[in-house]
């Protein structure tokens, strides 16, 4: 398995070399499919913000809270800088909308009154993120606030990432269409996704985008096709087009890469690396993500970008005008 190719597709380099990570999985089983500094420390930037919705669901699952319950905004979270709803102290909003606000624009105000709310304090809300990190069995991951903005103790790894993602997609599952959305309307404000492979990329369906300087442009995505559901990590972009295009080379290399059978996986896995993870309402068990299926993406090096041109032409980014979206 190639271990660093700093992001070339093409001969043109896609992210930074010292922020550069990633990583491609089969949801279902786990397995690593393609992997570059997977295991790197990486600024997760909004990226955070998965296991924020994380936190936030698991007590939607327990009816601790609804989808109608509303959430008071303090003045920390009104204080947040942009990206944000604008809310305003008094104010507030429905876990509904808050989810929204978070997966569609990266709202860092409704990040922290989620935070809040389920924490008391984001500080205290970051140390529950952590504990929550460690019972996953992402052991790299360490989170200081709830938004991801720029904090140097906040690190994680492509790794813990993908493995955060594949719980998102199996725990919850009822909850996982959040992420397919990709506009929004709040107080008479239009917001569209940050995630440009959303409604662009065949079968892509999540999850979450990032960037602050320190991170560079940050990506993990999903998508399914023939039955097969692929996550990927890329961290360090360059831009948003390029974190963009690094994604897609390495997903259609990767389902181009696969045998037929991968494709149209047995209905009853043969061994339980291959179940999909436990929710964690217990302690985790899960193994680790086993180095069952290696390959060298050789099209998100040296692939003809023809292929992605017309794609990238056809997406308006707007991320990188939307300064402060982390």
């Amino acid at each position: 398995m190639p271990a660093r190719h700093h992001g070339q597709h093409g001969g043109r380099r896609l992210t930074d070399p010292e922020l550069d990570a990633a990583l491609v999985i089969d949801a279902r089983t786990g397995s690593v499919l393609y992997a570059r500094n997977a295991a790197a420390a990486r600024h997760p930037a909004s990226l955070t913000k998965m296991m924020t919705l994380y936190l936030l669901f698991e007590e939607l699952r327990l009816h601790k809270i609804t989808l109608e319950t509303n959430l008071a905004v303090s003045a920390n979270a009104a204080a947040q800088p942009r990206s944000h709803l604008r809310l305003r102290v008094g104010n507030a909003i429905s876990v509904d909308m808050a989810i929204k606000g978070i997966v569609v624009c990266s709202a860092n105000d409704a990040a922290v009154a989620v935070a809040e709310a389920l924490g008391g304090t984001e500080r205290h809300f970051s140390e529950l993120m952590t504990a929550k990190a460690r019972q996953l069995g992402m052991a790299h991951s360490f989170f200081h606030n709830a938004t991801g903005l720029p904090d140097d103790a906040q690190q994680t790894t492509a790794e813990d990432l993908a493995r955060l993602a594949r719980h998102l997609v199996y725990d919850f599952p009822e909850y996982f269409a959040y992420f397919r959305i990709t506009q929004m309307t709040w107080h008479g404000d239009d917001y569209s996704t940050h995630n440009a492979l959303i409604g662009n990329y065949q079968g892509a369906d999540g999850i979450k985008t990032g960037y602050i300087e320190a991170s560079g442009y940050n990506l993990v995505g999903t998508a399914t096709r023939g039955g097969t559901r692929l996550i990927a990590v890329v961290m360090g972009g360059l831009t948003a087009e390029k974190r963009d295009e690094a994604t897609v080379a390495l997903l259609d290399a990767t389902f181009e890469g696969l045998p037929a059978k991968t494709l149209h996986p047995p209905a009853y896995p043969r061994h339980d690396l291959a179940r999909p993870p436990k929710p964690a309402t217990t302690a985790s068990r899960t193994a680790p993500a086993s180095i069952a299926s290696t390959m060298t993406i050789a099209l998100a090096i040296l692939g003809d970008p023809g292929s992605l041109l017309a794609w990238i032409l056809a997406v308006t980014v707007s991320e990188t005008a939307k300064a402060g979206e982390p």
